[in-house]
């Protein structure tokens, strides 16, 4: 880190331009005018499949040096953090570059494409020190934080269920061709969207002790590319449903759906109690449900996202203006900032996400086995 007359200044290698490449991009280049943050971010250099295509990310996004080489990014003295929206499976040697050069990691989910990996990379940071950050940025959500202040709180008495599901429809045709998420190292729909809602049940209530699960192919084959008249079989799940028991003792379902047809981002959940229950869906995320209340006074009031819900009150002043993807993204781009300065911990950090991993695997195994399986 460089220090200059006013504030310190972090140096950003940003491996990948694509869709969460600019998502990353946006979220350094906007948090500093939202957050009041220990370093400024600067975009060092930018990494991707060949020069052209770097240069071109490069020059869109704002970096000040492009390379089709991402190991000459991460020896780089001017990068400072990592950050990692390449292909799952360049995920683990990128990482374990980036570590082995003392750089705090910031890799998007998954973290990688097995457990076995995963664990590899997260021993490996943890034995080096180094600062990590996975993109599970949907637990950005202030409203997320307001339901796990409720269920902290006992607002809502004592947890006694949970029903989560992941749906979306972009699979939901049989003629949607294969790509990475349908390649056997993308794992499918549980580990494609599926291991957001773990990691959101896992936020909410704990760790997860113990699942059983049914893997199904909807479509037993799909076209190898749009309009092609060649199919392939499909060797991964369309949809999931597992049973899950927490640590705690509470018991519930989850479901990882891509071929949900007419859900565009069902990532939710509802956790009932003693005295209450929460409901919530990202496809309304400045919305809060809660219910409350007994006799014929009881029912679901909606809570409004707000600036009474932080950081919500860094974007706007006002409630009801509604916050979006990309500022999930900003939110925890400025968590990742405040965390390398300090040296300190930015949740969920590799540990979490292979605690994710791992039960993507035993809702894996537990299909093939049809039994229960402890993580």
């Amino acid at each position: 880190m460089t220090d200059t007359s006013a504030k310190a200044t972090v140096g950003i290698g940003l491996i990948g331009s694509g869709f969460m490449g600019r998502c990353h991009a946006n979220a350094f280049a906007a948090a500093p005018g939202l957050f009041d943050l220990p370093a400024t971010p600067v975009k060092a250099m930018l990494a991707d499949a060949t020069e052209e295509i770097a240069q071109s990310g490069a020059s869109a996004l704002g970096f000040e040096r492009a390379t089709a080489d991402w190991r000459s990014l991460i020896t780089d003295d001017a990068v400072d953090i990592v950050a990692i929206t390449a292909p799952n499976v360049l995920h683990e040697p990128m990482a374990l570059a980036a570590i082995a050069a003392g750089k705090t990691v910031y890799c998007e989910k998954p973290l990688s494409t097995t457990a076995a990996s995963a664990r590899k990379m997260t021993e490996a940071a943890e034995a080096a020190g180094v600062v990590t950050s996975v993109g599970f940025n949907f637990l950005r959500n202030p409203m997320i934080a307001l339901a796990r202040d409720l269920i902290a709180s006992g607002e809502i008495g004592e947890v006694t269920g949970f029903r989560g599901r992941h749906a979306e429809n972009y699979m939901a045709s049989p003629d949607a061709p294969h790509s990475f998420r349908t390649d056997p190292q993308g794992g499918g729909a549980l580990a494609d969207i599926g291991s957001h809602i773990i990691s959101l049940a896992r936020h909410l209530l704990g760790p997860i002790a113990e699942v059983t699960a049914e893997c199904r192919t909807i479509y037993p084959d799909r076209p190898v590319a749009v309009g092609a008249a060649e199919r392939r079989p499909v060797e991964v799940d369309d949809m999931t449903h597992a049973l899950v028991r927490f640590e705690s003792g509470v018991s519930g379902s989850l479901e990882a759906n891509w071929a949900a047809t007419g859900r565009t981002m069902d990532l939710s959940f509802e956790i009932t109690g003693s005295r209450g229950a929460i409901a919530f869906s990202q496809e309304h995320m400045n919305d809060l449900m809660v219910y409350s209340g007994s006799g014929a006074g009881a029912g679901y009031r909606r809570i409004e996202a707000g600036p009474s819900h932080p950081p919500y009150d860094r974007f706007c002043p006002a409630p009801g203006h509604q916050l979006g993807f990309n500022d999930l993204k900003v939110i925890e781009v400025a968590e990742l900032i405040a965390a390398h300065a300090a040296n300190g911990s930015c949740m969920p950090d590799f540990r979490e996400a292979l605690m994710v991993q791992e039960t993507v695997e035993a809702m894996q195994e537990a299909s093939n086995t049809r039994g229960w399986v402890r993580l």
